[in-house]
């Protein structure tokens, strides 16, 4: 059978620093970011488009030899 405790535990001070700086209703702040597809020019997506999909043809070839 269930029964209550009768302590609470406070979510604010476990006595160790999670790192966080900012408050819990507020987001993380910004992370910089190393490469993406949506910063690449047109020329590039579609260079990046063909090169993969002439890998992914050279694979089914190999696949089918």
């Amino acid at each position: 059978m269930a029964h209550p405790h009768g302590h609470t535990h406070a979510h604010d001070h476990h006595g160790h620093d999670h790192g966080h700086s900012h408050g819990p209703a507020s987001p993380h702040p910004a992370q910089p970011l190393t490469w993406s597809i949506l910063r690449m020019t047109l020329a590039a997506r579609v260079a990046a488009a063909v090169a993969i999909s002439a890998v992914l043809w050279a694979v089914v070839l190999l696949a089918m030899r």
